[in-house]
């Protein structure tokens, strides 16, 4: 490591200080957020290793990683493989309004979150239900084939499951309404990771899936609506249960 960034690794690091005993992801997450907005570190600034964030954060590495791939995903910072986790560009202005209310100033305004995710999601299905392709439901059809297979390794799980709402929201035709769950969806992304915890959940979710499926299959928009409420109201009850279990 060269003086200079040691220097910038100590700055950093002082800045930051410790959380605390058993803080979780979303405090080490508001931490560096604030901290990265503060405009006490220039953007472009490589970031101090993972060990290093979680020893002045007095937290595991890995809650550090889980809240830096949150803050990936938001756009605030930018992981070059080989090289580092920077500061991206401009984040003040990457930074979405929705963050103020977002989940990491606590369970009220995540509970909203996951609300407002709920409503719009059987939104986004009525309008795929008179809207969607045979060529949209193919591919769902490929994903739920993939949770199927992936029922063991929850993470692979995770992203057929991700993808088949992603390809809802598409064919919901309304690109507002997409763009609205993707924001919500990357604000709710660590909590939806820890959301199935074992083989039965998976095996539950995949049930569920499927039964939304053939539901559009049908274009039948009553059934549509039944399962895909259904769903969120289950997949909701995970997730806050994984929220809860994390504070």
């Amino acid at each position: 490591m060269s003086v200079e960034s040691a220097a910038s690794t100590a700055k950093i690091s002082a800045a930051l200080g410790s959380l605390g005993q058993g803080s979780v992801v979303s405090e080490v997450a508001e931490r560096l957020l604030a901290f990265f907005t503060s405009g006490d570190i220039a953007p472009g600034t490589r970031l101090p290793a993972e060990r290093t964030l979680a020893a002045s954060l007095g937290v595991g590495r890995s809650a550090v990683r889980e809240a830096l791939a949150a803050l990936e995903i938001l756009g605030i910072v930018v992981v070059r493989p080989g090289s580092g986790t920077y500061l991206r560009d401009g984040v003040s202005e990457l930074l979405p309004r929705t963050l103020s209310w977002g989940m990491m100033l606590g369970a009220p305004r995540t509970r909203e979150l996951v609300e407002l995710r709920s409503g719009l999601e059987v939104q986004a299905a009525q309008l795929a239900a008179e809207r969607i392709t045979d060529e949209a439901l193919a591919r769902m059809r490929d994903n739920l084939d993939t949770m199927a297979r992936t029922l063991d390794d929850l993470g692979a799980f995770v992203e057929a499951d991700a993808a088949f709402h992603r390809e809802i929201a598409a064919a919901s035709g309304n690109q507002v309404l997409q763009e609205l769950l993707q924001s919500i969806r990357s604000l709710l992304r660590i909590w939806v990771d820890r959301a199935l915890t074992d083989e039965g959940h998976a095996a539950a979710a995949l049930k569920e899936h499927a039964r939304i499926h053939e539901a559009l299959a049908a274009r039948d928009a009553d059934a549509v609506t039944a399962t895909m409420r259904s769903h969120m109201q289950t997949a909701s009850r995970r997730l806050l249960a994984g929220y809860d279990a994390a504070q």
